[in-house]
């Protein structure tokens, strides 16, 4: 991998705007990278190489002329085929989409194209976003650049394969159950999971509605904490076409010298998941990464949330999968991966009307006790999965002498989008394999920036560990 498309997208966008680098310089090394490796690990599945290059050379000409630049001026990045981005393929992944091109951007791509952001294409994901791994039937598997015995996660694993392998600065995924924060996890990057509403899922397909509403995000997978803190800074805002967005609703950031100020409380085992010895330990140094860094850190228990992974696998598990299936034709069959992280038609028909409604009741019962657990610990610091990166087809891992399953692997990050809560991914360790683990930095609705903010922390406090 070239210098270049090693670096961060903030990095990128100040070397570009001091005239250190053009944008055409960038943008070249990073479509000669995806030359070189996206044939292996099938990351973008529209690579839109002449439209980048005639971007660039505007960038490049922009600045020239003295025209104002954006902090991302020149920068390529990709984006989620279930995000809308203008002339790119918006299929998600689906043969009932394939050839299915945006005819305009999502706000939130719209956002970042203002910012001077180019959008190198869309990005690969299983069918209809429902699974932890990435594959389909119209472009076929997608596999990790670390090791393409393994799985960059899912949905969004196109994003993070990319942003891993050097083929993107930066990339934005959604996140209804981890989607962006385990792809991140796996591929040893910064993730994003903000609260729901604060950045637009406007142009977003499928689109959001019923129990997506409160569970799914859009987010960035990026290098660093302090991209995260761009991305997030440069697309939130309220946008009338999100049912969740409220005028007004920016996050603001910890005030100066309050951040120190914000208890936090870690755990490394809940809801009856064990974890694996090096995930612990990744949590435990993450704790003591940010003691040195001044803040007060306590072990902690999480209360009253028992009944969390339940609550989210009926409102992911059984009602998303009626909505979808309810959406394509009769007799039509899913990839098999979608039907793995779906409820069982049993399951589903066993469902009743009352099954729902009190599914719904306890949502909302539970974020009022999450809400009091964050009042004694502003943030959480927790793992993000009970296993790293897996090889894959692999659905069972022996773990601290008990069997972890699929999907359930993936509760420490399920629970916290059923809780409407703003989460961040930072690497913090690795596996026996070599492969990474990541940590998970959380905290109350709205409280994104401190996220970020606690995430940057973080990120300086374990550099040279």
């Amino acid at each position: 991998m070239s210098e270049i498309c090693a670096l961060s997208a903030s990095e990128l966008g100040r070397l570009i705007t001091t005239g250190k680098l053009s944008s055409r310089e960038v943008v070249d090394a990073h479509l000669k990278r995806a030359e070189v490796i996206n044939p292996t690990i099938n990351a973008i599945t529209d690579l839109q190489t002449d439209k980048a290059r005639e971007s660039a050379i505007e960038a490049d000409n922009a600045l020239r002329l003295g025209k104002p630049a954006g902090a991302l001026h020149g920068v390529p990045i990709t984006v989620k085929s279930s995000i809308a981005a203008r002339d790119c393929r918006h299929e998600c992944g689906t043969p009932l989409r394939h050839g299915q091109v945006a005819d305009e951007d999502a706000p939130l791509v719209a956002k970042l194209k203002q910012n001077g952001a180019i959008v190198l294409g869309t990005t690969n994901v299983p069918e209809f976003l429902m699974a932890y791994e990435t594959d389909n039937t119209i472009y076929g598997r997608t596999n990790s650049p670390l090791n393409p015995d393994f799985t960059p996660g899912g949905s969004s694993g196109g994003c993070s394969a990319a942003v891993a392998s050097g083929c993107s600065a930066g990339s934005f995924g959604s996140d209804a159950g981890g989607s962006v924060r385990v792809p991140a996890h796996f591929c040893g990057l910064c993730g994003l999971k903000p609260t729901p509403g604060v950045i637009s899922r406007n142009g977003h397909w499928p689109a959001v509605a019923g129990p997506s509403t409160t569970l799914a995000t859009v987010g960035p997978i990026v290098k660093t904490a302090e991209d995260l803190d761009l991305f997030l800074e440069l697309t939130m805002g309220p946008d009338a076409g999100d049912i969740s967005s409220l005028p007004g609703l920016s996050p603001a950031p910890p005030p100066d010298g309050g951040l120190r100020e914000l208890r936090i409380g870690w755990f490394d085992h809940a809801w009856n998941t064990p974890v694996t010895p090096e995930t612990r330990v990744a949590v435990q140094d993450a704790a003591r990464a940010l003691k040195e860094r001044g803040f007060t850190v306590e072990r902690m228990e999480l209360r009253g949330l028992e009944r969390a992974p339940d609550t989210w696998w009926q409102l992911f598990g059984i009602c998303l999968k009626t909505l979808i299936e309810s959406s394509v034709p009769e007799g039509y069959r899913l990839h098999p991966l979608s039907y793995e992280a779906m409820a069982g038609d049993d399951e589903e028909t066993e469902t009743t009307y009352r099954d729902l409604l009190m599914a719904w009741v306890l949502q909302d019962q539970l974020r009022f006790k999450f809400g009091q657990q964050v009042r004694n610990y502003p943030i959480l610091l927790c793992p993000v999965a009970a296993v790293p990166a897996f090889r894959h087809g692999e659905r069972q891992w022996s773990v601290a002498g008990e069997l972890v399953g699929y999907p359930g692997a993936f509760v420490y990050s399920q629970v916290f989008n059923l809780l409407g809560a703003p989460a961040a991914t930072v690497p913090a360790g690795a596996s026996p394999d070599g492969l990474p683990i990541g940590v998970q930095i959380v905290a109350g609705p709205n409280q994104d920036r401190a996220v970020t903010a606690v995430a940057r922390e973080l990120e300086a406090g374990l550099q040279g560990r």
